[in-house]
């Protein structure tokens, strides 16, 4: 999977009930985030979060769904333990990956797993831990790749929708730690004569390909 490519599409069970990928995502953004097994403790924690913070993500107009490679009775057990463990259980479907459907067509596993997945450890699992962000247009817009061993951090990821869908809008680019409500850079695409009429107050050049301006509302 390449940033800028279509998302594939798909049919899957989840603890929501069956969806059609695309269609579920609709207008929105999405958030596809993967898990190497149920049970296991970081996405345990990864999980919780998620539903946590669930209303910032609706507040930006973003679907958020996680993916296991487990049953779906498998996840509406494992949310259990995540409520009683975290104080949140997920708000958002998961989908049930027993097949490897999902895992195999997103690349997170070989094409040649197959067998009975209760019989697979994390371990063997291991590459099943991606972020994908999605775009209305169903692009893929940002991947984000974990080892089993380190947490994702979902408060960056809320960083980098806002700066997805401020850059798609207004043909922009963030800086390095930038946070809403800084500076940002005219894109280079965007041609000094192009500028001069979105910036009639001009902007702060350091050098002439770097554009500052303050960001667009």
């Amino acid at each position: 999977m390449k940033i800028g490519e279509t998302a594939p599409d798909f049919e899957a069970d989840t603890t929501e009930g069956k969806i059609r990928f695309h269609d579920w995502i609709g207008s929105s953004w999405a958030i596809l985030f993967s898990h190497p097994k149920d049970f296991t403790p970081v996405c345990t924690t990864e999980l919780g979060y998620m539903a946590k913070i669930n209303p910032e993500f609706e507040r930006r107009n973003v679907k958020i769904i996680g993916l296991s490679v487990d049953s779906a009775g498998d996840h509406k057990g494992w949310a259990k333990d995540i409520e009683e463990t975290q104080g949140h259980a997920p708000n958002y479907p998961i989908i049930a990956d027993p097949e490897f459907k999902v895992s195999k067509l997103y690349g997170m596993l070989p094409a040649d797993v197959s067998g009975d997945p209760k019989k697979r450890t994390p371990a063997d699992n291991a590459t099943v831990r991606n972020v994908y962000v999605i775009g209305p247009d169903k692009k893929i817009k940002l991947i984000l790749v974990y080892p089993m061993t380190t947490g994702r951090n979902f408060d960056e990821v809320l960083r980098l929708i806002d700066s997805l869908q401020l850059t798609a809008k207004h043909q922009v680019a963030t800086p390095v730690n930038w946070k809403p409500g800084d500076d940002v850079i005219i894109a280079g695409s965007v041609s000094d004569e192009e500028a001069k009429k979105r910036y009639p107050a001009g902007w702060k050049a350091p050098r002439p390909y770097i554009r500052i301006v303050p960001q667009p509302q």
